[in-house]
């Protein structure tokens, strides 16, 4: 399948923003700590949760998904390894360990694939789990965990991952003790995940901050929760309205999640409106150059980089962005550049000075934000724009092409 875009048309309207991907995988993988019925509303109908969902129901899960909800019931856990095709299919897919060790005492489990974005390892994930007393085990892509008591501890992390913070405490919930992680991921959908255990009985404090306590249970009950916003679709249609120089308004979002992408389009000059849960971007043009550095959250989000780049490339000015997060993130560059942007990498920089506009093209999404990228460029460019590779975007968007579409684009999705 290709995305042909014919570009030029300013963006109007309102369109609705789906749940969080990242918050919903992780939440699905917390039902493993219980038995019974959960209930998860505004889960998105995305390739990754239905990878998750044959995962869950490997271990004798039965689900049902209907209008973005999602029923999971788990009477007994059948003791069965992760298949491998699965978790190579999605880094988020190592999220069961925690949980399965909390609730088996072991697990054996294939190490994570997901987008090839550069360095992306699980080693801080282990150092927790070994940390809480299990044994780690790793040969031939396999690794093993076996910890049948686990016990409360002092865990620091030396960087702030966001799925080893939520499978360290997903593993700590039902330890023995106090359990701390200093230095954790304070991303919302870590908060998220922290809210939803808290309703099946944890006793969580400090997530969000530079320090969370778990105070171990003995057992968790079945919940009923509805998944944040996704706080990057919200961010790529802030970008989609910028790039056309329109006016669009994002609905059910959180504007305290999005800090960081609405201060870098107001300082390009672009007006931005709130109102409750909705967020309006009035374009100017498409705006002027400005540099950004990714971070940890409440930093400039890595997911985003990729969406600015492409604004950027048709902005006014040369600007620098800096990525901190993860090495080789800046794949999508020769892309841009078959569609007449002028812009260079150097080590973890990517140089960008302003053209007025790109060129319709051919070209191949790499990765997931890669690929939005692309799509935003195509709005943008002069002719014909046709994207490969949509099955990366596919992974973390809803049909995008018809959301799009609906704001008066020209955009379909063809064999």
């Amino acid at each position: 399948m290709r995305l042909r875009i014919e570009g030029g048309i300013k963006l109007k309207g309102e369109v609705d923003i789906i749940g969080a991907k990242n918050s919903a995988l992780p939440i699905m993988a917390a039902t493993l700590l219980t038995s019974g019925e959960n209930i998860i509303y505004n889960v998105p109908d995305l390739k990754d949760v239905h990878t998750m969902m044959n995962m869950l129901e490997n271990f004798g899960a039965k689900l049902r998904f209907e209008d973005n909800t999602l029923y999971i019931t788990i009477d007994e856990i059948q003791e069965v390894n992760p298949p491998e095709d699965q978790v190579k299919q999605m880094r988020a897919s190592f999220l069961v360990a925690g949980p399965l060790l909390a609730r088996l005492g072991k697990i054996k489990i294939p190490l994570p694939g997901g987008c090839q974005i550069g360095s992306r390892p699980v080693d801080l994930h282990l150092k927790g789990f070994q940390a809480l007393g299990a044994r780690v085990s790793s040969e031939h892509g396999y690794v093993e965990l076996e910890g049948k008591n686990l016990k409360g501890t002092s865990i620091y992390l030396d960087i702030p991952t966001v799925t080893g913070t939520e499978n360290i405490i997903m593993a700590a919930v039902l330890a023995k003790g106090k359990t701390e992680i200093i230095n954790p991921a304070k991303e919302p959908e870590v908060v998220d995940l922290a809210d939803v255990l808290n309703k099946m009985g944890a006793k969580i404090k400090g997530a969000g901050s530079d320090r969370i306590e778990i105070e171990g249970v003995d057992s968790l009950l079945p919940f009923n929760h509805t998944v944040i916003p996704d706080r990057i679709e919200a961010g790529t249609f802030l970008v989609a309205g910028a790039i056309t120089g329109g006016e669009v308004t994002i609905r059910n979002v959180r504007k305290d999640h999005l800090g960081a992408v609405i201060g870098k389009l107001e300082e390009m000059g672009h007006r931005i409106e709130t109102d409750e849960d909705k967020i309006r971007i009035i374009a100017k043009n498409t705006g002027k150059a400005c540099d950004i550095t990714t971070a940890p959250y409440p930093g400039f989000p890595t997911d985003m980089q990729a969406l600015f780049a492409s604004l950027l490339g048709v902005a006014k000015g040369t600007s620098i962005i800096t990525e901190t997060i993860f090495d080789r993130r800046f794949g999508f560059v020769d892309e841009l550049i078959r569609m007449g942007a002028n812009m260079k990498v150097q080590g973890n920089t990517l140089i960008i000075v302003g053209v007025k506009r790109y060129s319709g093209a051919s070209v191949t999404a790499g990765d997931l934000r890669a690929g939005a990228a692309l799509v935003m460029a195509g709005l943008n460019a002069e002719g014909i724009t046709e994207i490969a590779g949509v099955e990366h975007i596919e992974r973390g968007y809803e049909s995008i092409d018809r959301k799009i579409r609906s704001l008066g684009a020209e955009i379909s999705l063809e064999p």
